[in-house]
């Protein structure tokens, strides 16, 4: 797809790399080493760039220890982390609110978020299905890092409506509210989460499931399923 892929933990360089991105809102504090103590003991980044070297994408992961909470809990204390800028008149009365999988999503527990991928039209990277192959590389390192018991993100209503989290690669998706100072919604967006064994389900082997796809297409059709054509992943995308 002609994407250079550089995976790294030096937040400070991710830092410099949005700061560059005057067409964007401001990193969330979340990644942000001015704001939040994040190194590569619990996250990491990944970014991505055309063949002129112009940044196209970016990700990054936060891990949590939430051993003794909720992620309810967790979002509670640290909802200045989260909360869109200018969405709320109070951001210290305002919470976030709704799915179940909020008082459920406890352990170590990763956080996906920053995730943008410039759009070009069709025959751009996002009509070439990137989005699921980037997302996809996140959580194979993540998972083989860390193996955490959950991984989740937030996405706009507008964007979990057209089934967003599909395209990260989340099996669950609930919609969440922010609520204000006066119980006033302030911004919808959906939790979109997976356990341990979501995550492993989707990181199996490619030859397992060319495999279980090849013994459905022997029974549905005679016609053979090339698997000659797959190609290994590597730095560039």
């Amino acid at each position: 797809m002609g994407i250079q892929v550089e995976v790294g933990d030096d937040f400070a360089r991710y830092r410099a790399y949005r700061s560059q991105q005057t067409d964007r809102g401001a990193i969330y504090p979340m990644f942000d080493v001015a704001s939040s103590y994040i190194d590569r003991t619990n996250g990491f980044w990944i970014c991505g760039f055309d063949p002129d070297g112009e940044l196209i994408h970016t990700q990054a992961v936060r891990l949590f220890d939430l051993s003794d909470a909720s992620l309810a809990t967790h979002l509670n204390d640290h909802r200045h982390k989260y909360i869109t800028p200018d969405t709320t008149p109070d951001p210290d009365l305002t919470f976030f609110s709704g799915p179940e999988a909020l008082h459920t999503i406890s352990g170590q527990v990763c956080y996906q978020g920053d995730f943008w991928l410039r759009a070009n039209g069709l025959g751009g990277p996002r009509s070439q299905g990137a989005t699921e192959l980037l997302s996809r590389i996140l959580f194979e390192i993540m998972v083989g890092a860390w193996n955490p018991s959950f991984v989740f993100a937030l996405v706009p209503k507008r964007l979990g409506a057209k089934g967003a989290h599909l395209r990260y690669g989340y099996t669950h998706c609930e919609l969440g509210r922010w609520l204000g100072p006066d119980q006033q919604v302030t911004e919808e967006e959906y939790l979109i989460w997976m356990g341990a064994k979501d995550m492993a389900n989707m990181l199996q082997p490619a030859s397992e499931r060319l495999g279980r796809a090849a013994n459905m297409s022997a029974v549905r059709s005679p016609t053979p399923i090339d698997t000659k054509s797959h190609r290994d992943a590597g730095a560039d995308v």
